[in-house]
């Protein structure tokens, strides 16, 4: 049901991001065409090379692309996507996304994004469960933004608990399910 899908991967700085790789693989092997959209913390845990490499497309992290007077439009690719999916999501992008604190390049393609927006969590137990955290989800929701629920397991702080992004091929059947 992805073939032929244009996919915005929005990519936060979470130990999470390597999963993206599979996110995007998955993704190309069912037709899509993915073009990545990563926070500059993002680049801290994968680089854009290795995520141009897997779409063929260059990544896109900074509204200005060089010193020429060239820029990447959020309205552009809020246009041409039919899907958002921001996997992993960092409770810092949840909480400027439920405030609207476009401050990067990824929360400006958000707010500007006419598809439907998925959103995997991917953080430490307690910041999942903080109160300001739920809540910032709860306001996503009720904005129509689909939320990929984090599993349970053995997180990077070397605590169990819930707050592990969800495993890339059941968020790759989720955005195949609401395409059926």
């Amino acid at each position: 049901m992805l073939k032929g899908k244009h996919i915005v991967l929005g990519i936060t700085g979470s130990i999470a991001a390597y999963k993206a790789c599979l996110i995007i693989r998955g993704l190309i092997k069912q037709g899509a065409e993915v073009q990545v959209v990563i926070t500059p913390a993002g680049k801290e845990f994968i680089t854009p090379i290795t995520l141009s490499a897997l779409t063929s497309k260059p990544v896109i992290s900074e509204f200005f692309a060089q010193r020429d007077g060239t820029w990447h439009s959020h309205v552009d690719l809020g246009l041409w996507a039919d899907a958002m999916l921001i996997a992993p999501a960092t409770a810092s992008t949840i909480g400027k996304m439920a405030n609207g604190i476009a401050d990067n390049m990824l929360i400006t393609t958000y707010l500007s994004m006419k598809a439907p927006v998925f959103i995997a969590p991917a953080m430490d137990l307690d910041m999942y469960a903080h109160p300001s955290t739920q809540r910032n989800l709860e306001t996503l929701k009720s904005y129509g933004n689909h939320i990929i629920e984090p599993g349970t397991g053995f997180l990077a702080s070397h605590l169990e608990g819930k707050g592990r992004m969800e495993e890339p091929e059941n968020i790759i059947s989720i955005l195949n399910d609401y395409f059926k």
